[in-house]
């Protein structure tokens, strides 16, 4: 079996270092792992650090991306991966490596579609959450799941393990920025593929800065709350 590892990046030049040295202790864990990077536009020298970091390494892939914005880098991400499983994982080093290795073992032995990592589970550790954000984070999440009567409370959150012939089912990808992480888990759900929800961990970032918006995504996320809301009533009515 084998692991992609999808990373979006945008102006990370201060965090990718530390990230590319935690990263690689992956490979001593997983021996067929790719790096897949998208490069969103970058303009404080990412791009051209990577290219030089990743010469000579044929685990590294690096991809400009064609259309600016997050959903369209997943979307490159999915296309111009290559293994059997896909794993979503972003540059700021918020999630563990641990886990990545936990979703692998789990997806690669057992016949489901995807792994859906939570945070705010029994076993689960959030360290450095800003106050405000995980507020509006628990009452989002926790809406998202009465609206589509699911078990899971962590859709937004980019982590997660996926079957990538599942995931290039669900191209094109309809979401352009940070709501692409709430569109791809729904579909799974929706559309009846097969998961199964572990803890995680997660702490803040510790270098550079945080890309994530508040007030420029909400309309976003609406947006894609009611996308998948209505696909979710079309096929139903498609199974009756």
């Amino acid at each position: 079996m084998t692991l992609s590892l999808i990373i979006p990046v945008h102006n990370e030049i201060d965090q990718l270092d530390y990230t590319l040295k935690k990263l690689t202790k992956l490979k001593t864990k997983i021996n067929h792992l790719e790096f897949v990077f998208i490069d969103d536009f970058s303009t404080d020298g990412t791009f051209k650090f990577l290219k030089k970091y990743s010469k000579n390494k044929k685990f590294i892939k690096l991809i400009r991306n064609k259309k600016k914005g997050l959903g369209s880098a997943i979307q490159e991400g999915i296309k111009k991966s290559k293994f059997d499983y896909v794993c979503i994982f972003m540059c700021d080093m918020s999630d563990d490596i641990k886990d990545v290795i936990k979703y692998y073992n789990l997806i690669s032995k057992k016949n489901i579609d995807a792994v859906l990592g939570s945070r705010f589970i029994y076993k689960s550790k959030v360290k450095n959450y800003p106050l405000i954000k995980l507020v509006v984070n628990r009452i989002a999440n926790n809406l998202i799941k009465i609206i589509f009567l699911s078990k899971y409370n962590d859709f937004t959150n980019a982590f997660k393990i996926y079957d990538r012939k599942v995931l290039l089912k669900f191209l094109p990808i309809v979401s352009e920025s940070f709501n692409v992480f709430l569109e791809i888990p729904l579909k799974i759900i929706t559309r009846g593929y097969k998961y199964e929800i572990i803890p995680i961990s997660w702490s803040g970032r510790m270098h550079g800065n945080s890309k994530f918006n508040m007030h420029e995504t909400g309309s976003m996320y609406i947006f894609t709350l009611l996308y998948c809301f209505f696909e979710k009533i079309l096929l139903n009515k498609r199974v009756k």
